[in-house]
């Protein structure tokens, strides 16, 4: 990927003009990631879990979801990757509503990138319930079953969880991700080191972090086989 190479370079003369301080390649907590006061409890097993806060009308989501995908695609079963569309206002509903309709149709893999392409490339939003389902059923999906879905109690159930995620994983802006429930890193967060940089070179150093703080956490995660949370609990 053309742009990817180009991220990388701008990244190289960043960190060379860092020196030896914190970057990316030598990521600092409070500086290039952060760490929950409260570690989340996950349900990935041995894995690490990966977790991405994202909202389909952000332009820095969009941008950075090429990127992210390969990323993911890299980590083969290193990793459990998971998304969670959060709400800022209620006008975001609708859009969190759209993603689990689609997860429940198991049509993620397929429609989820044309999500954002119509938003951002196509410039059309999707962010009432009559424009979703207009685009779901240009789509090819039935309206009906679409509807069924997208109103079901599954689907505002977890709109209700992902609230509370958005809550406890202290959300302040999107996209921002999360490593095993304890780590959270973005391009926003990675600028503090790597200040004046073009976005696609936010983009590959936190992707770089990401990648250190998922070695980190598989670290943490052999030494007792549980996860932070776990391993951080108070013996009784």
């Amino acid at each position: 990927m053309r742009f990817f190479k180009h991220a990388l370079a701008a990244l190289s003369l960043g960190l060379v003009a860092l020196g030896a301080g914190a970057s990316p390649a030598n990521p600092q907590n409070g500086v290039d990631y952060r760490t929950l006061d409260k570690p989340q409890q996950t349900d990935s097993g041995k894995k690490v879990e990966v977790t991405e806060f994202f909202w389909y009308s952000c332009p820095h989501c969009n941008a950075l979801e090429p990127a992210l995908v390969d990323w993911v695609k890299k980590q083969g079963d290193k990793i459990v990757f998971k998304r969670v569309p959060i709400a800022f206002r209620d006008s975001f509903v609708p859009e969190q509503k759209l993603y689990y309709t689609l997860e429940t149709l198991g049509r993620l893999d397929d429609l989820h990138p044309k999500v954002f392409q119509s938003v951002h490339e196509q410039k059309r939003p999707l962010n009432s319930e009559a424009s979703i389902t207009t685009w779901a059923v240009a789509q090819g999906l039935d309206k009906q079953k679409f509807l069924d879905v997208f109103n079901s109690f599954g689907v505002q159930s977890k709109v209700g969880r992902a609230k509370q995620l958005q809550v406890a994983y202290q959300v302040d802006g999107v996209p921002l991700i999360a490593i095993d429930g304890r780590y959270l890193t973005s391009p926003s967060i990675v600028g503090n080191s790597m200040r004046n940089q073009p976005e696609e070179a936010l983009q590959a150093g936190t992707l770089q972090v990401m990648d250190w703080l998922v070695a980190k956490a598989a670290k943490e995660k052999g030494a007792g086989g549980m996860t932070p949370a776990a391993a951080e609990a108070p013996k009784k």
